[in-house]
C-alpha cells in the first residue's frame, strides 16, 4: 500500500518537471520568433539596396569572390601555421654552423652552412652584380610586397611559350624565405608556407635587408654560400673586385648552382652567364653595348678550384658536425678524414664504369664508400651526378644486400660452434610454403661452410639460421655496425632486409680488424676559426670495442678471401694484394653489391636504380666487383699491403687447400702436381679431401653416413634470392653431429 506522503511528493515532482518542460518549449519558441523577426528586418533593410541589371551580376561576382576568398585565406593560413612557428625567436641567429672543411692533409675541400659576411655592406657590392641578380631573379623586387603576381604571370607565359621551365616565378623574398626556414621539397604545402613567410619577411625587414640576406645566404655551388664566399672560391678575389662577366656568372648560379658551377662545367656556366647578360638588356638595366665586352671575354675560374668538391662527403660530414658539434660556437674549421687521392680514384672508377657499362646493364645509379679498417672514411660517392640529384645513396638509401649479408650469418654460426670446415647438406629445403633456391637451380650435396660461402649457396645459410636462431644473427649484425631495422623472417639470411652502403662498409671493417668494431666517421678534429680545439676523434669518440673473437674473425676472413680468389668475386682480384669480400645480388637483379677489404682499406660498391627497376642480370660479381678493383688498385699502388687477420697473403697455395696435410703414399704415382691444376680444380680437390676426412671421422665414431656427393667441377655463378617472401616463421629445429661435423637440419 502506497504511503500518502510519498504519493504527494511524486505529484509535486511531476508538476515541477512539467513546468520546466513548458518553460523550455516556450523559451525555444520565443527565441525562434525573435530570430525570424531579426532576419525579416535584415532582409527588409537589404531590400533598400537591391541592385538590378548588369550591376547585379557584377555585385554577385564580387560577393562570391569575397566569400570564397575569405574561406580560402583561412585554409591557407591553417596550412601556414607550422611554417610561421619557425619565425619564433631570433631566426637570423639560430644554430646553423658555418664550417670550412679540410681534408686529412689540411687542404680546404669545401664549405657548408651559413657564412654571414657583414664586412661587405650592400653599398660596396658591384653595381653589375646587384643588377644582374635583380634582372635574373626578380626584376620587380622593389615594386612588390613579397609576392610578385605580375612576375609570376610573366614567367608562366614564357614557360608555356618555350614548352618548358625557362623562368622561375618565385620572388627574391620567397627564395629567401625558403633558404631561411624551409627545405627544397617540391609541394603545394611548401609553396603556401613560402608565400606566407615572404609576407612576414616583408613586414619585418626592409627591401635592402632582404636583398643583403639573399646575396649572403644563397647557395652558390662548390660548398659556398653567398656571393662573397663564391667570389673568393671561383675567382680568388674579393667580391668588390668582380667584373661584369664574373658578376653575370655568379648571378647565373642561383637557378641551379651545382649544374652551372664553373669549376664543374665551365661551358655551361658561360652559357648561363650569357643568358644573364641578355636579361640585363631585356630588363633595361644595361644596353647591348655595355654587355658586349663581357660577351666577348667571358669569365674564367681560378685554377686552384678546377677540381670539383666531394659534395656527398661534405653533406654527410656537415650532418656529423651538427650531431657532435659544440653549442657555444658556430663558425668552425673541421679537419676531415677524406683522402683526395682515394676520393679521386673512387670518382673516376664509378664514372668510368657507369659510362661504359651503364646502358649494357640498364643501371643508372651507383654509390661507394672507402674507409680504413679503423673507421676513417677516405672517400664517398653518393650517386651518378651531384648536380642532378643531391640525395646521398651511400648514407641515406636503404637497399637489400642480398648475399653480401651472408657473412653475418656465418660469423654467428662460428660463434655458436661451427667452423669453416663444418659440412652441411646443400639440398632442396622448404620452410612452410617457402623454398629458397640456388642461382643455377642445382644443388651440390654435402659441402663445407667455406665452400658454401665461396660459391654463395643459398640453402646453407638458411639451414644455419634455422639451427642457431635468426635473432642471434640480427643481434650480431647490429653489434657489427648495421643500424637499420632487420626483419626477423625466413629470408633474413639471404639479405632481404635493407641496409645502407655506409653501414655495410663499417660492418665488414670489423672483419678486417680481426673482430674490433669502430663506427665509420668523417671528423678528425673540430676547431674554432681562431684555432681552439673543440673536438678530437681520438680523444672524444667512443673507443673501439671487440665484438668478435680474433679466431672467429680469422676463420671468416679466410673464407671471404676464398670468395675473391676462387669464388664469385674474381674480378676484384688485385695482383700482389690479399683481398677478401662478398658479392650480393637481390631478387629480380634490383641491387648488385660487392663489399670487400684488404689490410689497408675497406670499400663497398652498390649499383641499382632509384625506381627499384631491375637491371639486365647484373650480379655483384660483375660491375660492382670490377669497380671495386678499379678503386682499390690505384690507391694500393706503391703501398705496403697490411696483412688481413686469418689470411696468408704470402702463400701461393690457394686458400682452399692451404690447411690440408700432404698425401702420404709409398707410390710416386699419387703425388699431387698442383702446378698443373687450375684454381677451380684445386678447390674441388680440397673439398673432396675435407669431405673424405669428415666421412672417415664419422665411420670411426660408428655413425651411419650416406655417401657424399663431391661438388661439381667449376663454380656456380652467384645466387639470387628465390621463392616468394613470407613474413611468418615456422618453429626452428634441428640436430647437429658434433663428432663428424655433418649438420642435418629438419625444417
Amino acid at each position: 500500500m502506497t504511503n500518502p506522503e510519498t504519493a504527494g511528493k511524486r505529484k509535486s515532482l511531476s508538476r515541477r518537471l512539467l513546468a520546466i518542460d513548458a518553460w523550455i518549449d516556450t523559451s525555444a519558441w520565443r527565441i525562434g520568433q525573435a530570430i525570424r523577426r531579426a532576419l525579416s528586418a535584415y532582409s527588409e533593410f537589404l531590400g533598400r539596396f537591391r541592385v538590378t541589371g548588369a550591376s547585379r551580376g557584377l555585385n554577385e561576382f564580387w560577393s562570391e569572390a569575397a566569400t570564397l576568398g575569405t574561406a580560402g585565406a583561412v585554409v591557407l593560413l591553417a596550412f601556414a601555421q607550422p611554417a610561421m612557428q619557425a619565425t619564433n625567436g631570433d631566426y637570423l641567429a639560430k644554430s646553423d654552423y658555418a664550417v670550412t672543411f679540410l681534408d686529412r692533409q689540411g687542404r680546404e675541400i669545401g664549405r657548408r652552412g651559413l657564412f654571414l659576411d657583414d664586412s661587405v655592406p650592400l653599398d660596396d657590392f658591384p653595381d653589375a652584380l646587384v643588377k644582374a641578380t635583380l634582372a635574373t631573379e626578380d626584376r620587380r623586387f622593389f615594386d612588390h610586397y613579397g609576392i610578385d603576381a605580375i612576375g609570376t604571370l610573366r614567367a608562366l607565359t614564357e614557360n608555356l611559350r618555350a614548352n618548358g621551365v625557362v623562368q622561375g616565378g618565385s620572388s627574391i623574398t620567397q627564395q629567401l624565405a625558403k633558404n631561411l626556414f624551409l627545405s627544397n621539397e617540391r609541394s603545394l604545402q611548401r609553396k603556401i608556407k613560402e608565400a606566407y613567410l615572404a609576407l612576414w619577411l616583408e613586414a619585418n625587414l626592409s627591401k635592402r635587408e632582404i636583398l643583403k640576406l639573399y646575396l649572403d645566404r644563397a647557395y652558390m655551388g662548390g660548398g659556398t654560400y653567398g656571393v662573397t664566399a663564391a667570389a673568393r672560391f671561383y675567382f680568388d678575389k674579393p667580391v668588390t673586385d668582380l667584373t661584369l662577366a664574373e658578376s653575370a656568372m655568379l648571378a647565373g648560379l642561383y637557378k641551379a648552382p651545382t649544374k652551372y658551377a664553373p669549376h664543374v662545367d665551365l661551358a655551361a656556366a658561360r652559357a648561363r652567364a650569357n643568358q644573364v647578360l641578355s636579361n640585363l638588356v631585356d630588363a633595361g638595366f644595361m644596353t647591348e653595348g655595355e654587355v658586349a665586352g663581357a660577351r666577348r671575354r667571358p669569365a674564367g675560374v681560378a685554377a686552384a678550384n678546377q677540381q670539383a668538391a666531394p659534395d656527398w662527403f661534405l653533406d654527410w660530414a656537415f650532418e656529423e658536425v651538427k650531431r657532435i658539434g659544440p653549442t657555444d660556437s658556430h663558425t668552425l674549421v673541421v679537419r676531415t678524414t677524406l683522402d683526395a687521392k682515394v676520393q679521386k680514384a673512387a670518382e673516376e672508377a664509378v664514372a668510368t664504369n657507369l659510362r661504359q657499362h651503364g646502358a649494357e646493364y640498364n643501371v643508372t645509379e651507383v654509390a661507394t664508400v672507402v674507409q680504413d679498417p679503423e673507421g676513417a672514411v677516405r672517400a664517398m660517392v653518393g650517386g651518378r651526378d651531384y648536380g642532378v640529384s643531391q640525395f646521398n645513396r651511400a648514407v641515406d638509401a636503404l637497399r637489400q644486400p642480398g648475399s653480401a649479408f651472408k657473412p653475418f650469418v656465418y660469423a654467428t654460426a662460428f660463434l655458436n660452434g661451427y667452423h669453416a670446415s663444418s659440412v652441411i647438406n646443400d639440398a632442396p629445403l622448404t620452410i612452410g610454403n617457402w623454398s629458397p633456391r640456388n642461382y643455377g637451380r642445382s644443388y651440390a650435396g654435402a659441402v663445407t661452410l667455406k665452400t658454401a660461402l665461396t660459391r654463395s649457396i643459398n640453402t646453407v645459410p638458411v639451414r644455419l639460421a634455422q639451427a642457431i636462431g635468426r635473432d642471434k644473427i640480427v643481434k650480431l649484425t647490429h653489434r657489427l655496425g648495421v643500424r637499420s631495422d632487420l626483419r626477423i623472417t625466413r629470408s633474413l639470411p639471404l639479405g632481404t632486409s635493407e641496409v645502407s652502403v655506409l653501414d655495410m662498409t663499417g660492418a665488414y671493417a670489423t672483419f678486417a680488424t680481426g673482430g674490433i668494431a669502430t663506427a665509420p666517421y668523417a671528423i678528425d678534429e673540430i676547431a674554432t676559426s681562431d684555432g681552439k680545439i673543440l673536438y678530437r676523434h681520438d680523444r672524444d669518440a667512443q673507443p673501439p670495442r671487440r665484438v668478435l673473437p680474433a679466431a672467429v674473425a680469422a676463420e671468416l676472413n679466410d673464407s671471404l678471401a676464398n670468395v675473391v680468389a676462387h669464388g664469385t668475386a674474381r674480378r676484384a682480384i688485385i695482383e700482389g694484394v690479399p683481398a677478401a669480400g662478398k658479392t650480393g645480388t637481390t631478387q629480380s637483379y634490383r641491387d648488385a653489391w660487392f663489399v670487400g677489404f684488404t689490410g689497408n682499406y675497406v670499400a663497398t660498391v652498390w649499383y641499382g636504380n632509384d625506381d627499384f627497376s631491375s637491371t639486365k642480370r647484373m650480379t655483384g660479381g660483375s660491375l660492382p666487383a670490377q669497380t671495386w678493383h678499379d678503386i682499390m688498385a690505384p690507391i694500393h699502388a706503391g703501398l705496403q699491403p697490411r696483412p688481413i687477420p686469418g689470411v696468408d697473403g704470402a702463400s701461393d697455395m690457394p686458400d682452399a687447400i692451404a690447411g690440408l696435410q700432404p698425401v702420404q703414399s709409398a707410390s710416386p704415382l699419387v703425388e699431387l702436381r698442383t702446378d698443373r691444376l687450375s684454381a677451380g680444380g684445386l678447390t674441388v680437390i680440397a673439398d673432396i679431401g675435407q669431405l673424405m676426412d669428415a666421412r672417415r671421422q664419422t665411420l670411426v665414431a660408428g655413425g651411419g653416413l650416406t655417401p657424399l656427393q663431391p661438388p661439381p667441377d667449376g663454380l656456380a655463378k652467384e645466387d639470387a634470392v628465390g621463392g616468394p617472401f613470407l613474413p611468418i616463421d615456422p618453429p626452428d629445429g634441428g640436430t647437429r653431429s658434433s663428432t663428424a661435423r655433418i649438420i642435418t637440419l629438419q625444417p
